[in-house]
């Protein structure tokens, strides 16, 4: 079973926070996955602030084309940010869009020169009104709550609190609104059937999104109620993580599992389809693009040669069907 924690203790002016700092690194450093509880209420998470954000995907064709990425529209110049159409013929079925943090902190933040950096295509007011500042909320709100999370993990690892604070200041972070439709015939075509059905309880069920570790460090996921959403369990098999109202799952990445040394542990997680079309909403909180990655402090940790969370990022996301094939699109931190 995946845990779930209340942390509303983690916010609190109390101290008394002991006991949940002990069960988030327990989790993180065993299953690698939780769902939590007990936020703050400006985090809105309930279904009408969910629907709020999904009327993206209400938008006409004609609209979120003008969204896509250069990937999938050569005359944009968006590389990074913005909307990924349906592709056929993968084991990934899923639309969507990539939202940086310019949304929640405006232009300033917007460097032309890094793709990582760059400005993301919104929809327009007149399309959506107040869509923009509901997502920049939202975007400020999963900041606020990884934070605390950050913070709690340091507490448990027996760091000082704020040690990766000036690591995530100015971050890259990534919201990302994604829809999963009944996968229809022509999706399936070309893929070889044992990388696309897969038996869970008796059923056999096609796969929506494969299986995969997240790169990075660490992702929140609102879900919309609907199941779907698997972790790797310890003895090989899939534990369901439950769409639970009023908790976001939370799973960390393959940086934060070498960082620590092993002590927090990135888990392979994957999406099946139940015949029925699933959104999710999920937050990758990402470090500054220049930000130097260096060993910790931590007793017996292996030692690396410290290198740029950009660089790291971009050459291991662009293995991710969306971004294939953007490798040479960005000269690393070291080059500039």
């Amino acid at each position: 079973m995946v845990p779930r924690i209340d942390i509303s203790a983690l916010f609190s002016e109390s101290a008394e926070h002991a006991a949940t700092d002990a069960a988030i690194i327990a989790a993180a450093g065993f299953s690698g996955f939780m769902t939590i509880c007990g936020l703050p209420p400006e985090v809105l998470i309930d279904p009408a602030s969910r629907r709020a954000l999904l009327r993206l995907f209400d938008l006409p064709a004609g609209e979120t084309r003008r969204l896509w990425r250069q990937k999938f529209d050569p005359a944009h110049r968006n590389v990074y940010r913005g909307w990924f159409p349906l592709q056929n013929g993968h084991e990934t079925y899923k639309e969507g869009i990539d939202l940086g943090p310019d949304l929640a902190f405006g232009r300033s933040v917007v460097d032309p020169t890094d793709p990582l950096r760059e400005a993301t295509p919104l929809p327009r007011e007149t399309e959506l009104a107040g869509w923009r500042a509901a997502a920049a909320a939202y975007f400020k709100a999963m900041e606020r709550v990884a934070q605390v999370l950050m913070h709690a993990l340091a507490r448990g690892l027996g760091l000082p609190e704020r040690i990766f604070d000036a690591t995530f200041a100015g971050g890259i972070s990534t919201l990302r609104l994604i829809h999963y439709p009944v996968r229809p015939p022509a999706s399936m075509a070309g893929i070889p059937e044992d990388k696309l059905w897969v038996a869970h309880r008796g059923e056999r069920h096609y796969l929506l999104g494969r299986a995969h570790v997240d790169s990075g460090l660490m992702t929140l996921l609102a879900q919309d109620g609907v199941a779907g959403l698997q972790a790797r369990a310890a003895d090989g098999g899939w534990l369901d993580v439950p769409p639970e109202e009023g908790t976001l799952a939370i799973n960390f990445g393959k940086l934060l599992e070498m960082w620590t040394g092993g002590r927090i542990k990135a888990t392979e997680h994957r999406v099946i389809g139940r015949g029925e079309e699933r959104y999710s909403i999920p937050f990758f909180y990402d470090a500054r693009a220049d930000a130097l990655i260096e060993p910790l402090p931590l007793s017996g940790a292996p030692r690396f040669t410290p290198f740029y969370f950009g660089d790291y990022l971009w050459s291991t996301m662009t293995k991710f069907v969306e971004f294939q094939g953007l490798e040479g699109l960005r000269r690393p931190q070291g080059q500039r």
